[in-house]
């Protein structure tokens, strides 16, 4: 890594801290951290508890569960998919790193994430039948946390993954996860998806400050840790629907790493499929740009503060000068309100083109998997209380 990050990216927020689940130096030291269950609370016999109005249940899913299934169809998956999945080394000039990627066609890419890569003056791809190769970074994308790796490897050591279709994911569904956590090859973890469409931070600077968003990412509780970024993450029919890219945690290692707590986030592999030959093809691809900062989602008590009939859309704070928001006419927050630092009067967006927007990540979504720049769109919104319609024509970020 340059001297501008460490190896593990962090992003800071009051209580919880999100990194990405990537490099870690070559020095895999004990780790752990307190798993101690607390006491589960008492309450006073004679203190009534609130109960829930009596209602007749309903009726239980019925699931067919064969462990032996289950079983043979795990170990199934990862003896298909684990010849694809490789470990990136990389030498930089503050130390040395470790990621995952996978092999995502038989003319020698490789796909993993840029943080993985970044100032990295020698890299190596270590595949699993013990197989090593120089690799070459051809591409990198800083919105989505994407690079793409050329290795000159013989064809019996190419096993591209299959891809699936991320748009198709639903919450719940069960999910494996591949890669080299803490330097360990091949390790194989399994979990659900916990939520789709999720945003972070993306790794490049806006020019008036902070970061672009990088959305539609997919939220799942597979244990993911340092080691594991650019590896896959796939469905029961090992099929890759995202890209490993970050966990969110209060716990460190007693070296100082970040530890799994059951939240990490992967790259959608749809927004992979629409980015990756781009960058192959021309090296660089453009995420088209709308220039509004917006608040993800806001509660009641904002949504009173700022005087509005619904809590429901993406709550425009802000609106780059010269934008095409800007040039469209929408606006951001401008008159203080009870709540520190939540200024109102900003436009609520709640429809873009044909889709609903509940919160800001669906409208990110939206254009990242559908749109580029030239393209026009028309967003919906509230003002003082009214419906307005504006269209918009996109550009690139930039």
């Amino acid at each position: 890594m340059n001297g501008k990050r460490r190896s593990l990216l962090v992003f800071v927020s009051v209580f919880l801290m999100i990194t990405t689940a990537c490099q870690i130096n070559y020095d895999f030291s004990t780790f752990g951290q307190d798993t101690a269950v607390p006491p589960k609370p008492v309450f006073k016999s004679d203190t009534p508890q609130p109960q829930l109005p009596s209602q007749d249940p309903p009726p239980p899913l019925t699931v067919p569960l064969d462990a032996q299934t289950m079983q043979d169809l795990l170990v199934t998956i990862y003896e298909y998919v684990n010849p694809g999945v490789v470990a990136i080394q990389t030498l930089t000039t503050t130390g040395g790193g470790l990621g995952s990627g996978f092999v995502i066609d038989a003319q020698g890419h490789i796909v993993t994430n840029y943080h993985v890569v970044d100032g990295a003056n020698e890299l190596e791809v270590d595949f699993p039948s013990g197989y090593k190769v120089r690799g070459e970074v051809i591409a990198v994308d800083l919105d989505s946390d994407l690079a793409v790796i050329q290795v000159n490897a013989p064809a019996a050591e190419l096993h591209p993954l299959p891809l699936g279709n991320s748009d198709e994911v639903k919450v719940g569904q069960s999910v494996v996860a591949i890669g080299n956590p803490f330097g360990l090859s091949s390790t194989m973890t399994v979990g659900i998806v916990s939520a789709k469409g999720r945003t972070l931070e993306s790794i490049r600077e806006a020019p008036t400050g902070g970061f672009f968003s990088a959305g539609d990412l997919i939220q799942t509780d597979a244990s993911i840790n340092p080691g594991n970024s650019g590896g896959p993450l796939l469905n029961m029919k090992g099929e890759v629907i995202g890209i490993n890219r970050a966990i969110r945690t209060t716990g460190t290692t007693i070296g100082g790493e970040p530890v799994n707590s059951g939240i990490g986030f992967a790259i959608s592999i749809n927004i992979v499929k629409r980015v990756v030959p781009v960058l192959i093809e021309n090296g660089r691809y453009d995420y088209p740009y709308i220039g509004v900062t917006a608040r993800e989602s806001i509660s009641l008590i904002e949504q009173e503060a700022l005087g509005l009939s619904t809590a429901v859309g993406a709550y425009v704070v802000d609106v780059s000068r010269g934008s095409p928001a800007d040039k469209a006419g929408l606006r951001g927050g401008t008159t203080r309100t009870t709540l520190p630092g939540l200024l109102a009067g900003g436009d609520l967006i709640t429809q873009v083109d044909d889709q609903p927007v509940r919160v800001f990540g669906d409208l990110l979504s939206y254009l990242m998997k559908n749109k580029s720049p030239g393209d026009e769109i028309t967003v919906v919104i509230l003002r003082n209380g009214e419906q307005k319609e504006f269209t918009l024509k996109l550009e690139k970020r930039p």
